[in-house]
């Protein structure tokens, strides 16, 4: 499990698995379609997971909270690792491919390829990594969307199909103040380990807290979208709404404090603010 980043793993897949029941197509659950579902994007997710930490081995074993992983450790080589990584990662798209459709297949494939050999690397060049990997960090909802709409473009269902671009959008800038917090509590093992996360080269900085505030603030537009197209109602607006509002205080507390324990908060409450959104997102599906 440490492998695959369980934790992390089940929060992606839920984003997906939350996207693919939005989907117009979907009038009537089906338990047996949401479990394939879900173990296909566990199955990718895990595989992306998988590579990071045998392409990061290196410097996992330099940072404290990655050190006791199985390939940092030397519990696993690094071809047990990649054959793993290579029989999840072609099971996940061959399941999503064969039992969904090709487009979310195609969708999945390149989230894996981005997430593992672009972003993974890029993370010790320039702090841009963390917008390269806000795509694949998105892209699952749009691969639910896709899995459930077989499509994610303006369709029979009119605007209402562009609904996956809504939970993609909201996901995106979701990731910026959420990773920020991260790698602002983090700081010290990521400058350990060479890897450049933060927005500002000095690191914990105003300007760091700043652009959280930033992206929270880009967070209203976004959560406006899901009413926008037609797929949610006003009272998920509402709930959405508030939920940005919170988000946009912690990080307001962050650059008023300028300490790990506002950071916690903005990453605690990032958490819930994910939780909230897609709870309330399908509760009020039109």
């Amino acid at each position: 499990m440490l492998l695959v980043k369980f934790s992390l793993t089940i929060m992606v897949v839920f984003s997906a698995v939350v996207s693919y029941l939005l989907a117009p197509r979907i009038v009537a659950y089906d338990a047996w379609s949401i479990i394939l579902f879900f173990l296909a994007g566990f199955l990718i997710t895990g595989s992306a997971n998988a590579i990071n930490q045998v392409v990061e081995k290196d410097t996992d074993a330099l940072m404290k909270r990655t050190a006791n992983r199985p390939v940092a450790s030397g519990r696993m080589s690094v071809m047990e690792g990649w054959i793993f990584a290579a029989v999840t990662g072609l099971a996940g798209v061959i399941l999503m491919g064969v039992y969904f459709n090709g487009l979310a297949a195609a969708l999945s494939a390149f989230s894996l390829f981005l997430y593992a050999f672009i972003y993974t690397p890029l993370k010790k060049v320039n702090s841009i990594s963390v917008l390269v990997g806000a795509f694949p960090g998105a892209l699952p909802c749009l691969i639910g969307f896709a899995a459930g709409n077989d499509t994610i473009f303006m369709g029979e269902h009119g605007i209402r199909d562009l609904g996956g671009w809504a939970l993609f959008a909201i996901q995106f800038f979701w990731q910026f103040p959420h990773f920020w917090a991260i790698a602002w509590i983090a700081h010290r093992d990521y400058e350990t380990a060479g890897f450049r996360m933060l927005p500002s080269e000095r690191g914990p900085t105003k300007y760091s807290a700043v652009q959280a505030i930033i992206y929270s603030v880009l967070l209203i537009p976004a959560g406006v979208l899901p009413y926008w197209c037609g797929i949610t109602g006003w009272l998920s607006l509402l709930i959405i709404l508030a939920a940005n509002l919170v988000m946009i205080l912690l990080s307001v507390g962050l650059y008023r404090q300028m300490e790990v324990k506002a950071a916690r908060r903005v990453m605690f409450g990032s958490y819930f603010y994910l939780l909230i959104v897609y709870f309330a997102l399908l509760a009020d599906k039109i």
